[in-house]
């Protein structure tokens, strides 16, 4: 089961050489077949100088440059548009994500799940240096898709997450332009029907740079994806609901 893993990057140049180096050392070290897709979010420093330095390096990565428009959601898009394994992780271009937990996402697919998703908050997961005014709107928007959905699965955001190929192409078509994506993904996946499997993970703040998402700008935007998801769940009437073999 090869394993493809997409990475947004935008003005990653600090941090991008350490997590690719760390996601590829623990991906041989486990004898997982992979490849590393990273999109350069048309970055305006020299990420897309060190990804051309590491490709030398390490010759499962692939990259290639979102023009435009661009944005997280973008990035990701365009990303699932390039990758050719048979099930897709997405992670984080700053090491917030642990590539020992993608071991653990793949290792659990292997017992048939359509979707693994990663939990912060459970039991045996971890949080490091989060900063506290986006704890408060974690916990609060994560709750309310909790409550509104009926799931028990309580962090929904958090971007660090496996889909089989068949699952990316049933969840389509994908809405998001930025980090909304995040939310669209699961919820698309939960609502018609595809089974997951719920994994502790651990999350890291940044060393260096500043995070990408602008929670001014994002409050309408996941009330927008919230709303759609709710829509299809109960007025769609099953038509999106997944084929069973």
């Amino acid at each position: 089961m090869k394993l493809s893993i997409v990475i947004p990057a935008y003005n990653e140049a600090e941090s991008i050489t350490e997590t690719l180096t760390a996601l590829h050392a623990c991906l041989e070290q486990h004898q997982i077949e992979h490849e590393i897709v990273v999109v350069n979010d048309n970055s305006k420093d020299n990420t897309l100088q060190v990804l051309e330095a590491l490709q030398s390096e390490i010759k499962s990565l692939n990259f290639v440059t979102n023009t435009g428009p661009n944005g997280f959601g973008y990035a990701i898009r365009k990303g699932l548009n390039h990758f050719t394994g048979d099930c897709v992780a997405i992670m984080m271009a700053d090491l917030s994500d642990d590539p020992a937990d993608l071991v653990k996402y793949y290792q659990k697919m292997q017992e048939g799940f359509d979707c693994v998703f990663g939990s912060r908050w459970s039991k045996g997961g971890a949080v490091y240096d989060y900063p506290k005014h986006k704890l408060f709107l974690n916990r609060l928007v994560n709750n309310m898709v909790r409550l509104l959905f009926g799931i028990r699965y309580n962090d929904c955001t958090n971007a660090f997450k496996l889909y089989r190929k068949e699952t990316i192409e049933g969840i389509q078509p994908l809405l998001s332009p930025h980090f909304n994506l995040t939310l669209e993904m699961p919820l698309k996946a939960i609502v018609r029907g595809y089974t997951y499997a719920v994994v502790p993970n651990s999350w890291r703040n940044r060393k260096f740079g500043v995070s990408k998402l602008k929670i001014r700008e994002m409050g309408s935007r996941y009330f927008f994806i919230l709303l759609y998801c709710l829509i299809e769940k109960f007025f769609a009437r099953g038509d999106f609901k997944k084929k069973w073999d």
